[in-house]
């Protein structure tokens, strides 16, 4: 597997992302939307998988208070199956439990087994079905969720979000 860097996402990344949200979901959020979600959505908290220096993949999610909410999650078409989005899922939730999320849910595709296989990896258990939850053809999802964060690393800092208002210090 080549070696990837997973970092937090930069207006930059904006459209790279959503060209792989556009080729991996029926219903894909617009370059717009990822925009949004970097530059003034203090909840979101969004990666990328860089591999030479280009963008491979990312994770998203909500994090309010202790709990978090899995946004989207997806790898470029010709990177999948190498591990990557396994690794984006670990890094996701190793950052989320930094910021004091003491579990997150998600749902997902009930036909989508190669994804429940790497939430199941990372700890994820479905408790229930949201019935015909997703509009492009009514399939059902499950909702999955995760108590079981791993532990917070004292020593994470995290940069200043654009929207909180706090100037960065150089």
């Amino acid at each position: 597997m080549d070696e990837i860097i997973i970092r937090r996402m930069k207006t930059e990344d904006v459209e790279a992302v959503a060209a792989i949200e556009k080729v991996t979901f029926a219903r894909p959020w617009s370059a717009e939307s990822f925009r949004r979600e970097v530059e003034t959505n203090v909840a979101a908290r969004y990666l990328v998988a860089e591999k030479n220096g280009q963008v491979i993949g990312y994770a998203g999610a909500w994090v309010v208070l202790d709990e978090c909410h899995i946004t989207n999650i997806a790898v470029a078409e010709a990177e999948r199956g190498h591990g990557y989005g396994k690794q984006l899922v670990s890094a996701l939730m190793q950052y989320v439990s930094n910021l004091g999320a003491a579990w997150a849910d998600l749902e997902v595709r009930v036909s989508n087994s190669r994804a429940q296989h790497v939430y199941a990896g990372a700890g994820f258990i479905p408790i229930g079905k949201r019935k015909r939850y997703y509009e492009d053809n009514g399939e059902d999802a499950f909702l999955m969720v995760c108590e079981h964060m791993p532990e917070a690393d004292p020593d994470f800092k995290e940069e200043p979000h654009p929207a909180s208002g706090a100037a960065e210090q150089s």
